[in-house]
This record gives C-alpha cells, structure tokens and sequence, in this order.
C-alpha cells in the first residue's frame, strides 16, 4: 500500500518493538488493525455512495450509448453496408478480368526479379570464392 516490502516491515516492527515494548505492542496492532478497517469501510461507502449517485444521474446509460456507437455491430453499420451495396459476398470476391489480367502481369515481373536477383547474388559469391590472381614480378 504505502510501498513497503517485508523487509522494510520487519526494520519497523523491530523498531516499534524496541520503542514501545513487548507489554503494549498489541495493543497498538489492535489499534492500527481497527484504524485501517475504518478506513477501508469509509472507502467503500465513499465508493458506492458515487456509484448509485452515477446510477441516479443517468451516467449508466449515457455509456452504454457510447459503448454501442462504438462498435459497430449493435451501432448498425452492418445493414448501413448492405444497403449500399458494399458487403463482401461473391460478386465482389471474384476479380473482374481486367484486374485479374493486371495480377497476373505483377506477379510475373516479381518472379523474373527474383530470379535475376538471385542469379546476380550467386555471381557476386563466386566471384568473392576465386581466389586473386598472382601479381607478376618485373
């Protein structure tokens, strides 16, 4: 809570233990025990209390509203595309032949890249593998 580990605990148990004396540290835990249940207990109210005033006011609904514009599903988005006519179904899933043709060309030009490049990569390695040959003595 307040950012303590056990070890720093221990340090001031021992501590108090040495301040205030083994005859009357129980009853200082008792006290710091009901201190923090009070306090906890007016936490919880002072949360419920904003919760039901959140309730009363309207708040509820308000995000709810918020949550369904949200998404788009319950907001109708959905039937807004279908109206207009742009859901996927099968007369937009299949490409018309002019597209398909384009396809078609763009893969080819991607493959014969590939395949120079990798030939000019193979060139570069064997090339680097020779081994240099001798200089001449004059």
């Amino acid at each position: 809570m307040f950012g303590l580990g056990w070890s720093e605990m221990l340090v001031v148990g021992i501590v108090a233990l040495i301040v205030i004396g083994p005859k009357d540290l129980p009853g200082l835990f008792r006290t710091v025990g009901q201190f923090t249940g009070k306090a906890r207990m007016m936490a919880r109210e002072f949360t419920n209390a904003m919760n039901q005033a959140a309730d009363e006011s309207g708040m509820k609904d308000v995000q709810k509203t918020l949550n369904a514009a949200a998404n788009p599903k319950k907001f109708g988005a959905d039937k807004l595309k279908e109206a207009t006519g742009m859901t996927k179904g099968p007369a937009t899933a299949e490409l018309s032949a002019e597209r398909q043709a384009a396809k078609e060309k763009m893969s080819k030009a991607m493959g014969d890249a590939a395949i120079e490049r990798k030939a000019r990569e193979a060139a570069a390695e064997a090339a680097e593998a020779e081994p240099p040959a001798p200089e001449a003595k004059s």
